[in-house]
């Protein structure tokens, strides 16, 4: 003979409920959420540390949630706001390369050439946000001997587009290494 269920008495089956639909004393979970505890004094008091340290430790998660989601909303507000600019900086920063095309003619070569190291470096360092550590991007800028001497590109013609050129470009630079700073924070 099979076991026969009914709706939400169940005659045979391993979960009998009631008629609101929770188990009762006898079901397996029910030992789960409950504690087996004494009636007594020092069981009374323990329970109410434990139920201290438990509201304290949600409080603290919820402090943590909430300043992550504050830093959060403020990155990506910086995202949108870098992207803008950034859209600006390079459109300048082409206008800018067309003008030094025109002016000095083509200067690949000489750019390629006179460069020995690179004049601006990214550092990562990281932030601390409420116990959690976030990567950011710092841009440093060369002015040794090296970065002076790419400034002589374009001295026979054209030499003040050049320079406005890699002023554009280093702006634009700038931006990106800003906005891959908040792309992975």
């Amino acid at each position: 003979l099979s076991p026969v269920c009914l709706g939400s008495l169940s005659l045979g089956c391993h979960s009998v409920k009631k008629k609101g639909g929770h188990p009762l004393p006898g079901n397996k979970m029910s030992g789960q959420a409950r504690l087996p505890v004494l009636p007594s004094r020092m069981t009374l008091a323990a329970m109410k540390i434990r139920l201290v340290g438990a509201k304290k430790g949600f409080s603290l998660l919820k402090k943590k949630s909430d300043a992550l989601t504050v830093r959060f909303r403020g990155i990506l507000k910086q995202i949108r706001d870098t992207k803008e600019s950034m859209g600006k900086e390079m459109k300048d920063a082409a206008f800018r390369l067309t003008e030094t095309k025109y002016a000095a003619g083509e200067i690949s070569y000489m750019v390629t050439e006179s460069v020995t190291s690179a004049t601006v470096k990214v550092r990562l360092r990281t932030d601390n946000v409420a116990g959690v550590y976030l990567p950011q991007f710092r841009d440093t800028i060369d002015t040794s001997a090296a970065a002076v001497q790419s400034d002589l590109t374009g001295l026979s013609k054209g030499g003040e587009q050049v320079r406005n050129t890699r002023l554009a470009f280093t702006k634009a630079l700038k931006l990106l290494v800003e906005l891959a700073s908040l792309q992975t924070s």
